[in-house]
């Protein structure tokens, strides 16, 4: 998909994912539960940058929940932010590795919330099948696990 795709998705993208969430899917068992936080983070530093008024005061997941509200309430200012950061191809942004793109920064995140959005899509129509749960059980050890399998 290419960047205007990624651009136009994000709304949905993001509602997706934040949906998943309020509906209670669990997250634990993928990178997402730490990985959706920290990219949040990230598009908030890179919307700033270009006048954004994004503030966190959240951890974890919540952090979704908390930037959506935000972005919500600002969609209009926050669209055309994006616009401008897309359009702008020499600007930067200092972070701790150094100087990147601006541009650079923005598109990766959009693209992270379209793979989210779709891992999260799966994972909801698994669970709404009922598919078990793909982790290990908390209090069984790997050996007792085993011991249950057919012989």
């Amino acid at each position: 998909m290419e960047v205007q795709g990624y651009y136009d998705n994000f709304p949905r993208n993001l509602h997706m994912v934040d949906d998943a969430l309020r509906a209670g899917l669990d997250l634990r068992t993928t990178a997402l539960e730490v990985s959706l936080p920290l990219e949040i983070y990230v598009l908030s530093e890179v919307l700033n940058q270009a006048g954004g008024q994004f503030r966190l005061s959240t951890d974890g997941l919540n952090r979704v929940a908390e930037f959506k509200q935000q972005y919500d309430a600002a969609f209009d200012a926050t669209n055309a932010a994006m616009q401008r950061i897309l359009d702008d191809a020499k600007a930067y942004m200092r972070t701790p590795e150094g100087r990147v793109l601006t541009k650079e920064m923005l598109i990766r995140r959009l693209e992270f919330f379209n793979e989210a959005a779709r891992q999260v899509n799966v994972m909801r129509t698994q669970q709404s099948l009922g598919s078990p749960a793909q982790y290990k059980h908390p209090h069984l050890s790997e050996a007792a696990l085993i011991s249950t399998l057919p012989k």
